[in-house]
C-alpha cells in the first residue's frame, strides 16, 4: 500500500496525505479524518527512511533527563509529548542518570541527523559547547537553565520560590530553619539557596552553617540528612527541602526520631508531586507546573524546527506554594509569578 493508493481511496491529492502525516495542523479537521479513517482501514504505514531521505527530517524529538525515576519529569514529559504528538512527531527519551558523559552521547543524536531538534531537562556540560550545538540545531532547555546562554529556556524563578517557601516557615515563627540541598553542581541547587538565605537575611535571622547539608535528589538522601541535623545540640525546629522526596525523607526521620510533625518539626518541600498530598500529613510544598513547562518547551522547538522567529528566549512561569499539614498552617494556594 502506497501514499498515492490512500490518496486514491480518501479522494484526495498524495500532497493532502503527506501533510496529514507530517503537519496535520495545516489540513481541515473534515479532510483529515477522510484520510485517517482510510489509513487505519487498510493499517498504511509511512516508510520512514524515505520520507527522511525526502524531506530531510525525521519527525523525531530527543528529551533528555536528567533521571527518568524522578516522578517529577513524568508530568513535563507529559506536556513535551502531547505537543508533539499533535503536531506529528514521536519523542525518543534518553536518561542520562546525572552523568555528564551521557549527556554528551545523547547530544550526538542531534549531529548524526536522527532526531530533528532536542528538548533538554538537565544542563551539566560547558556552555559553551552548549551554545555551539544551539548555533546549529533546535535546541530547547527547560526546568534547568544556565546563566548567559542564548538559548530558549522555560522554567520558573528559583530563588523567589525559595525564597517564599523559607519565609513561609518564618511567618509561622521558627528561626532555626535547616535547608537540605541538591548537588551544588546544579544551577537549581544553589539557586534555591541563594532563596533561602535571601529569605533569612531578609529578616535578620542569623544563617547557621550546620544547617545547611547538601544532598542527593533522593528520599535516602532526605533521611540521613535530616538525622544528621536532628544530633545538632540545637536542632532545627523546621526544614526547607530541594524537592519533595528529599523532604519525604525527612518526614520519615522526624517520625523514627520520635518527633511530631509540624509540631516540633516543620517541613517544607519542592515540585509538588503526586505522593506530596498522599503522605500523612500532607506535604506543604511549592508546585511547578510541570505540563505546562513541557509544552511550552515542545512550542519553541517546533517553532525553531519550522524557522520562526523567537523574540523571547526566557519563560519564567507560575509557581505556588501548596500549603497542607507538615508546617502547621491551614491548607491553602498561595501563587506567584
Amino acid at each position: 500500500m502506497k501514499m498515492s493508493d490512500v490518496a486514491k481511496l480518501a479522494n484526495v491529492s498524495p500532497a493532502t496525505v503527506s501533510r496529514v502525516l507530517s503537519n496535520p495542523e495545516l489540513v481541515s479537521k473534515e479532510t483529515r479524518k477522510k484520510v485517517l479513517d482510510v489509513i487505519n482501514q487498510v493499517n498504511y504505514k509511512p516508510h520512514i527512511v524515505a520520507r527522511q531521505f525526502r524531506t530531510q527530517e525525521t519527525k523525531m524529538i530527543l528529551v533528555v533527563v536528567p533521571d527518568i525515576t524522578s516522578a517529577f519529569f513524568s508530568k513535563v514529559l507529559r506536556g513535551i509529548e502531547h505537543m508533539a504528538i499533535d503536531h506529528g512527531y514521536q519523542v525518543i527519551l534518553g536518561d542520562t542518570e546525572h552523568d555528564i558523559n551521557r549527556e554528551l552521547e545523547y547530544i550526538n543524536l542531534l549531529h548524526q541527523k536522527q532526531v530533528d531538534g532536542m528538548v533538554l531537562l538537565t544542563a551539566r556540560i560547558d556552555k559553551e559547547k552548549l551554545q555551539d550545538i544551539s548555533a546549529h540545531f533546535p535546541m530547547v532547555l527547560a526546568c534547568e537553565y544556565m546563566d548567559g546562554l542564548d538559548v530558549p529556556t522555560v522554567s520558573i524563578d528559583n530563588i523567589s520560590s525559595a525564597r517564599k517557601a523559607t519565609e513561609h516557615l518564618i511567618q509561622l515563627g521558627h528561626k532555626r530553619i535547616a535547608h537540605i540541598t541538591g548537588p551544588m553542581n546544579i544551577i537549581l541547587s544553589r539557586d534555591r539557596l541563594k532563596g533561602y538565605r535571601q529569605a533569612m537575611l531578609g529578616h535578620d535571622i542569623p544563617i547557621d552553617s550546620a544547617y545547611i547539608q547538601e544532598g542527593e535528589l533522593t528520599f535516602e538522601s532526605g533521611y540521613d540528612q535530616t538525622m544528621k541535623l536532628l544530633a545538632l545540640e540545637a536542632p532545627p525546629t523546621a526544614i526547607f527541602a530541594f524537592n519533595d522526596e528529599i523532604a519525604m525523607g525527612a518526614m520519615k526521620a522526624a517520625k523514627d526520631s520520635g518527633l511530631s510533625i509540624p509540631n516540633e518539626l516543620a517541613i517544607i518541600g519542592f515540585d509538588n508531586i503526586k505522593m506530596a498530598m498522599m503522605v500523612e500529613p500532607g506535604l506543604t510544598t511549592i508546585d511547578q507546573p510541570k505540563y505546562a513547562i513541557g509544552k511550552k518547551a515542545m512550542e519553541l522547538l517546533l517553532k525553531q524546527i519550522n524557522n520562526e522567529s523567537i523574540k523571547k528566549k526566557k519563560f519564567v512561569l507560575k509557581d505556588e506554594l501548596i500549603i497542607r499539614q507538615t508546617c502547621g498552617a491551614e491548607q491553602q494556594t498561595v501563587s506567584h509569578v
